[in-house]
């Protein structure tokens, strides 16, 4: 049995928005069973409906559809305020599996490591309630019986591995099927988990079919697991990276892009950190700001996770609480309009948010919108920046470099001239426009 790993994803809906924390997958040998991505695409994107191996490296863009949710958060929110409720987006987009392809809606999660469908085989309500893959259906479908040997069909009736993922607020249960799969008009072939089982809560609530995840291959199942290590083995990428941007409002446009980023939704120069501790997309940060004012809650130990799978966000809980009782957000929002900015450094710049980035404001009152969440080293401290943070700025995934790039997202009310909210400590200024050499580097 591999190492239990764990891995990031937010799932909510009309009755739950909360923050789940996959423990690992843990496994149970059966008898060989029965056969078993926010995003609808963009006008200019070549729509795939086969799928051959691509031979030419390709960059695809995909529209994510958003949705609001507002509901009751777990326990581990411990603001002080006493609000309870939250407003939280889901961000996901169409991919398509197999021959010919079925479509399924999917939520691009760089906080875990593996494809995550409903299978034909799951009769569970979670499952039936969704689109559900059927490998009878596909000819290029293959069931694979176990993780370390994922180019192996599965014998008429041999044993193969169930996974099972343990979430937060629920699980899954599947086994392995290795197919096509596409993403816009770039497609690869890979294996996947087809969940036979999937607990009621959160997954017959969500809008999506499945999770894609986009974290690094330490969180996956294995290599053939990893779906952008497969785009990068096949050479079906320009550049092996992808990019993601949410729109600030639900009328505003939110995508991610395979194999290179999009210079025009940047609002100020992209700058790189490296990754600290591969797994999930996680950087060091150096300190946390209040009014552009160090805190020194980090005193060098802080990491951050950079998660688009998660709706909110968190840290640990001493820091969290030391926050809430240092910006002393009124519960009756009367001082709501005199907050100061909240601001994070890493890569010694301060990615500000502003109050209504990390306010809860509601009919209820006001609270920090922070969650507690405690992992131990070497993976923490951690700190979560989910979709407050990702709505706020421009974030760049570079596979063969291991690092991740931030810059102000390109919103249409943001004057890349004058804004404030990213600062440059380097040279002790704001960060005003983009740079000549990023635009070269997009070239």
């Amino acid at each position: 049995m591999p190492p239990r790993r764990r891995s990031l994803f937010a799932a909510g809906a009309a009755a739950a928005a909360a923050l789940l924390l996959a423990e690992g997958p843990a496994r149970a040998r059966a008898t060989a069973q029965g056969e078993t991505l926010a995003l609808t695409q963009l006008t200019h994107t070549v729509k795939s409906h086969r799928h051959e191996p691509i031979s030419l490296a390709q960059r695809s863009t995909i529209r994510l559809r958003r949705q609001s949710v507002r509901g009751r958060i777990a326990a581990r929110k411990r603001a002080r305020s006493g609000c309870k409720t939250v407003h939280a987006s889901e961000y996901f987009g169409k991919i398509t599996i197999g021959t010919p392809p079925q479509d399924f809606m999917v939520v691009f999660d760089t906080g875990s490591g593996n494809l995550l469908l409903p299978s034909m085989q799951c009769t569970d309500e979670a499952c039936t309630s969704h689109k559900r893959f059927d490998a009878a259906n596909s000819s290029t479908a293959m069931d694979v019986g176990f993780a370390d040997k994922p180019d192996t069909a599965l014998t008429k009736g041999g044993d193969r591995d169930v996974v099972t993922i343990t979430f937060g607020t629920g699980e899954i249960s599947g086994v392995f099927i290795k197919d096509h799969i596409c993403v816009g008009s770039i497609c690869t072939h890979g294996n996947f988990v087809a969940a036979t089982e999937e607990s009621d809560e959160p997954f017959s609530l969500v809008p999506f079919d499945g999770i894609l995840g986009l974290g690094l291959q330490q969180m996956s199942e294995g290599s053939h697991f990893n779906i952008l290590d497969c785009m990068i083995r096949d050479k079906v990428l320009k550049k092996n990276m992808f990019a993601v941007y949410f729109g600030g409002t639900d009328a505003e446009e939110s995508e991610i892009t395979f194999g290179e980023y999009r210079f025009q939704r940047m609002a100020s120069p992209l700058f790189w950190v490296p990754v600290s501790n591969p797994g999930y997309w996680q950087v060091e940060m150096e300190d946390i700001t209040i009014a552009n004012e160090h805190q020194d809650f980090c005193h060098g130990n802080c990491q951050v996770a950079v998660d688009t799978g998660t709706s909110l966000m968190a840290g640990p809980t001493d820091i969290v609480n030391g926050l809430i009782d240092k910006l002393a957000v009124a519960n009756n929002c009367s001082n709501y309009h005199k907050l100061p900015d909240l601001g994070f450094v890493v890569g010694k710049h301060i990615l500000n948010l502003k109050p209504e980035d990390y306010v809860d404001k509601s009919e209820d009152g006001c609270s920090v919108a922070l969650m507690t969440l405690d992992i131990p080293p070497p993976k923490g401290p951690l700190f979560i920046f989910g979709d407050p943070f990702l709505r706020k700025y421009y974030t760049v995934y570079d596979r063969e470099a291991l690092r991740v790039g931030f810059a102000l997202a390109a919103h249409g009310d943001v004057d890349r001239h004058r804004q404030t909210m990213l600062i440059d400590l380097s040279d002790g200024g704001v960060t005003h426009r983009a740079s000549t050499a990023d635009a070269a580097e997009h070239s």
